[in-house]
């Protein structure tokens, strides 16, 4: 992975900061509160400050960048550009530490304060409450400028592509120990997958799984999503068996699916078949300006000419988050296009429980001119 200086890193957050005041600017809002915390976590905190999490970060309209860290020393060791105040002088009370930073703002125009969406309604009025006596209009809404953040993260900037693709390297790799320990026979049960996956992914540097690995032997792996995400059964064994695992670097996951087949009977194989057919031709439509809609159609024409359906979307974005914008589906407008910069999972897959189920699931780079699959899962033949 390149190596950005402190200058670089700073330009990088300064740049996804203009862009959140220029659209506070354009809609007239006075400030907006990102609070991650738990029960309310929010990736804003990270991606404007890289602050890992647990902290309230506040944009203001004349360009104030506050950031009041549960852990002030994670803080100043990972924070960028960005002012560092205690929380803790706040009693920790996120109303009171928003009210006396905003008591210092010169708010243009009315003094608006934008909260996510997804605040619950009495911790609203609390807000609402609090801000009263500084003359606070308090927004909470759909449409708002948490879900203009959502948009701008779905284009990756420059140190993004770089995370995720360590990432994306860090998993090919994983995915070949487990091609090795395959033919060397000392994988034997989903359990094992799984926690070589824990294991490995820390040894090179990374945070932890994107998400909880789902490892699913034949006799599961009918399920989209296998519950629980792993047991003691046999994997891989007879028949098709499913590993979905993603790993997170600098705070940006991977995710991939691999399927691997062992002595598979005719309807078996002809699930693999359909499977990789669907993913080879929704690709071409993962380019510049075509059509999210129109990728997921394709795939599902496959799958269609062949009396099948497939019970999930075709993708989704990735980032600091496992499911971001894009969704690729059937269902999105048809006038939503891919963009340079994005990263979505392109993952057809088909599930029986006769025969067991099959996903191909791999994270592709939308180019300016094209797109570059970063990651390498396979049909593994056992």
């Amino acid at each position: 992975m390149k190596n950005f200086t402190e200058d670089e890193m700073k330009k990088i957050y300064i740049a996804r900061k203009e862009k959140l005041f220029d659209y506070m600017g354009e809609h007239g809002i006075g400030a907006v509160v990102f609070e991650d915390t738990e029960g309310r976590r929010t990736p804003a905190v990270r991606y404007f400050t890289g602050h890992p999490s647990d902290a309230i970060f506040i944009a203001t309209s004349d360009g104030q960048s506050i950031l009041l860290p549960w852990d002030e020393n994670l803080a100043a060791k990972k924070s960028v550009d960005c002012k560092i105040i205690s929380y803790t002088s706040y009693d920790r009370k996120n109303t009171k530490a928003v009210a006396g930073v905003l008591k210092s703002v010169k708010a243009k125009g009315k003094k608006k304060v934008e909260l996510s969406p997804d605040t619950p309604y009495p911790l609203f009025l609390k807000y609402v409450d609090t801000l009263a006596e500084n003359n606070w209009d308090v927004l909470c809404r759909e449409k708002s400028t948490h879900d203009f953040v959502n948009e701008l993260r779905a284009q990756k900037d420059e140190y993004e592509i770089e995370c995720t693709k360590e990432a994306a390297r860090v998993g090919d790799w994983i995915i070949s120990e487990i091609e090795r320990g395959i033919r060397e026979g000392w994988l034997k049960k989903e359990m094992d997958v799984a926690l070589l996956i824990e294991s490995e992914l820390r040894k090179q540097g990374c945070e932890k799984t994107g998400f909880d690995t789902l490892a699913a032997g034949p006799s599961r792996s009918w399920a989209i999503h296998a519950f629980p995400g792993y047991t003691d059964a046999p994997w891989p064994a007879d028949g098709l068996s499913i590993l979905d695992f993603g790993v997170v670097y600098e705070g940006y996951t991977s995710d991939t699916t691999l399927t691997v087949a062992k002595n598979l009977n005719e309807q078996q194989e002809k699930l693999v078949a359909l499977v990789e057919k669907a993913a080879e031709n929704a690709l071409e439509f993962y380019k510049p300006g075509k059509s999210i809609k129109a990728a997921a159609e394709a795939a599902n024409e496959v799958f269609a000419k062949a009396k099948r359906v497939m019970p999930h979307s075709l993708g989704h974005g990735i980032g600091l988050e496992i499911h971001e914008e894009p969704r690729v589906s059937t269902n999105v407008s048809g006038d939503q296009t891919f963009k340079p910069g994005m990263i979505a999972t392109l993952e057809p897959g088909l599930y029986d429980p006769k025969l067991g189920g099959v996903r191909l699931e791999n994270d592709v780079l939308i180019t300016e001119n094209g797109n570059e699959v970063i990651t390498h899962s396979k049909i593994i033949r056992a």
